[in-house]
Order: C-alpha cells, then sequence, then structure tokens
C-alpha cells in the first residue's frame, strides 16, 4: 500500500532517513570529487573532461539538496557534518593528484557506488510503501548510471 510522509510509521521512517542519509553522504564525497578533479585534470582531453566534471558536481549539487530534503519531509534530521558523511561514505576522498585517466576510473566507480547505494535506499522505501522516496532514487540512481557510462567512455 502506497503511503504519503505523515502516515509512515516512525520506524519506517527512520529507516528510510538513515538511508538517505547514507544517499547525501556518497552523493556529497561524489560531488567533490567531480570538483576536484574538474580543477586538477590535465592532459589532452582537458577540456571535454573539465566540462563533464563540472556537469557532474552542478548535478550532484542539486541532488544532494533534493534527498536532504526528502529526508526532512520525513520527519528526520539532515546530517550535514561534513566529517560524518566523509566517514560513512563508500566513496574514498581522492586528493587529485592523478593522470585523467585514474580520475575518470575513480568518478565512474563512485558513480557506481552512489547508483548502488540509491537502489538499496528505493529498496527499502518500497518495502514501507513510500513511493515518493522510491521515486526519488530510482531517478537519482538511473542519473548516476548514466553518468557512469559517459565518464567510462573516455576510457574506451
Amino acid at each position: 500500500m502506497s503511503q504519503t510522509a505523515a502516515a509512515l510509521s516512525q520506524d519506517a521512517q527512520t529507516e528510510i532517513c538513515t538511508a538517505l542519509n547514507q544517499c547525501v553522504a556518497e552523493t556529497v564525497v561524489t560531488t567533490m570529487l567531480a570538483q576536484n578533479f574538474h580543477w586538477n585534470v590535465t592532459g589532452m582531453a582537458f577540456g571535454p573532461l573539465h566540462e563533464l566534471f563540472q556537469q557532474v558536481y552542478e548535478d550532484h549539487f542539486v541532488a544532494q539538496d533534493d534527498l536532504a530534503e526528502r529526508i526532512k519531509a520525513l520527519g528526520g534530521h539532515a546530517n550535514g557534518k561534513l566529517a560524518d558523511m566523509v566517514a560513512a561514505s563508500k566513496v574514498p576522498e581522492h586528493d587529485g593528484h592523478a593522470d585523467d585517466k585514474t580520475m575518470i576510473a575513480a568518478l565512474a566507480d563512485a558513480q557506481r557506488t552512489v547508483a548502488g547505494t540509491l537502489a538499496g535506499a528505493a529498496d527499502i522505501a518500497e518495502k514501507h510503501g513510500d513511493m515518493l522516496t522510491q521515486d526519488l532514487c530510482i531517478e537519482r540512481g538511473r542519473t548516476h548510471e548514466k553518468f557512469a557510462w559517459l565518464i567510462s567512455a573516455h576510457l574506451r
């Protein structure tokens, strides 16, 4: 049975918000990864990669806000502490000292990781009948998979 945020049990809200905070954490770390690579990319593909990395971090900045606002709509607390996000994220930080191919591989892996986390959050939302959160997570997951493909195409 589909439910709105207000109709969800407290346990359901807590479980969904926990999953969404994980999504936010990984999105924030991936946003910074893309911006860091945008600043530091060099080489023959500088122009297209510089633009692509900017497209990624601009998209992700909006996405992290959408996810955090959904947490708030569910009555949860959106964790905005960067140290907590970095610690929770399955996406590792990077210092930006890398060649373009290493950057591409790292950012593509990050995209796939976030897509997987979003798919898991969508499953949790579905289990509780929260189709609105499920839809948000599915939409974001598709976007991250698309970015993984776009980024990985530079390695082929």
